[in-house]
């Protein structure tokens, strides 16, 4: 990345004169090197993880456990991202929370690696708080690099960030899921956390480069607050750890003693956060308005992402046992399938952006809704382009891997036209007492589509079944439809957001 550095040629002192990073400041680098790795590792040890659950040389679990472990996985790295961003915000400050997440993260990953079934959901918990503690703290620091939401280079510093997300995200199937396919499953997970240490460590190293403001405390907790949070947080873990102990020692114990509390917690807290906000008294009239409305996008998104997600589960074991995983005679490992997503964003979102700029030229762009709409529909659409695949592989034969690439390139157009809408909306909505949380709310909403998913394959549903795609194909669209036509109703209640 050296050779992405530049010098603006001015005397040295004046406004400019510092290295920059394709024009932003430096701290960009620093940022953008982490997040890369961090992506690298997380969704590395994502692509293997379904797989290596059902694998005869992994832990050989049933593929309904094993999406719903991987379900709870996910849902609990973005449930954790609130948790993550009050530690930024309260406790450490964003560059230590950082710090501590990336040592916790890599922690995970070596955990993971080492041979041992007893010691691999300790490794996942480990990986989950990290990302959690990470997530919210790091694009916290991307903005603290400009001069507020109106320098003109913020908009361009988060899509140089979302490229590096990109970048580790498309590397790593390529690298650690060839290796833990191919070679040995805990070297591959043993890769992540290389991936991980190397994202640390640049980290640590360019840290002088960030915002003096990534190490203050915007609001630390006072003496009060510390012993208050701590005696709850020590009630619950006693709690928890007798809880756990007796059903140990009384021989009840099962793996949905923990999963199913989870996934419960995965709908319920969403649910409450927003029963919370809408119900806040101190809200005005407007802000309960938008709120309101706010909740059509939300629920909306826990659908969309309820889907999208199986990308890495349901339709990475479908690959796994009844696709021909091969290009003119050339097989490539399962895992490959997941670089296909972030090599499409990374192909097409300079597209949609050119796109929506040239309608909006012309005063055609469609509005937050109608993108909102169409992104649900899509994903519904791509279930049932899944249905093709599916009768294939029920009349005995190999589905051609370029079905599961269609999908999964719907599902790409569907959430561009989606996710950055929704983040949007999120900011632009947020009652002013919430204006920092709501980001962690959005979140909640991946939180509670996984969460679904999760409870479903618990409760013993076949998620690769026909019947059960196309019900949530269905869903999925239904939904799309009823956002559109609804969408006047939402569009009153958003009030003056467009």
């Amino acid at each position: 990345m050296a050779s992405s550095l530049t010098k603006d040629s001015v005397t040295p002192g004046t406004p400019g004169s510092e290295r920059t990073f394709f024009g932003h400041p430096r701290g960009l680098a620093t940022l953008f090197m982490t997040e890369m790795w961090e992506r690298f590792s997380y969704y590395g040890m994502r692509a293997l993880l379904p797989l290596y659950l059902v694998a005869p040389g992994g832990l050989h679990l049933s593929a309904g456990t094993a999406t719903a472990i991987y379900s709870v996985y996910v849902s609990l790295v973005y449930l954790l991202a609130m948790p993550g961003g009050w530690f930024g915000d309260r406790v450490w400050g964003p560059r230590k929370t950082v710090a501590v997440a990336g040592t916790v993260i890599m922690l995970g990953h070596l955990t993971l690696a080492l041979p041992s079934s007893g010691t691999f959901y300790a490794g996942l918990a480990l990986v989950a708080i990290g990302s959690g503690l990470l997530k919210a703290n790091i694009s916290t620091m991307v903005g603290h690099l400009y001069d507020g939401p109106d320098d003109p280079r913020r908009d361009g510093g988060f899509t140089v960030f979302y490229m590096g997300i990109n970048l580790g995200a498309f590397a790593a199937p390529l690298v650690i899921g060839t290796v833990g396919e191919s070679v040995d499953w805990h070297l591959g997970f043993a890769l992540a956390a290389l991936g991980m240490a190397l994202g640390l460590a640049q980290f640590l190293l360019g840290s002088r480069h960030l915002d003096p403001h990534s190490s203050v405390v915007p609001k630390p907790l006072s003496a009060d607050e510390k012993a208050s949070t701590l005696r709850k947080a020590a009630l619950w873990a006693g709690i928890a750890a007798v809880a756990y102990t007796v059903l140990g020692f009384s021989g009840h114990y099962t793996l949905n003693w923990v999963l199913v509390p989870l996934t419960l917690l995965g709908v319920i807290i969403p649910t409450l956060v927003l029963v919370r906000i809408k119900r806040d008294r101190e809200l005005d009239r407007p802000e309960q308005s938008k709120m309101s409305a706010y909740i059509w996008f939300f629920v909306a998104a826990a659908v969309f992402w309820m889907i999208y997600d199986q990308g890495a589960s349901t339709l990475a074991l479908f690959a796994d046992s009844s696709a021909e995983n091969s290009v003119l005679g050339w097989e490539f490992p399962v895992s490959w399938y997941q670089s296909v997503n972030p090599v499409l964003i990374m192909a097409l979102a300079p597209v949609f952006a050119w796109f929506w700029l040239a309608l909006n030229r012309r005063g055609k762009e469609p509005g937050t809704i109608v993108k909102f709409a169409s992104g649900l529909t899509l994903v519904g659409v791509s279930f049932f382009l899944f249905l093709a695949p599916l009768a294939i592989a029920d009349g005995g034969h190999k589905a051609a891997a370029l079905w599961l690439v269609a999908i999964y390139f719907v599902q790409t157009v569907g959430e561009l036209l989606l996710s950055p809408v929704g983040l949007s909306v999120t900011t632009k909505m947020a009652p002013a007492k919430y204006a920092s949380q709501m980001m962690g709310v959005w979140f909640l909403a991946v939180t509670a589509g996984d969460a679904t998913t999760g409870l479903l394959s618990i409760a013993g549903v076949d998620l690769n079944k026909t019947g059960v795609v196309a019900l949530e194909a269905t869903l999925a669209v239904v939904a799309g439809g009823a956002v559109w036509m609804y969408r006047n109703k939402v569009k009153e209640l958003m009030g003056d957001v467009r």
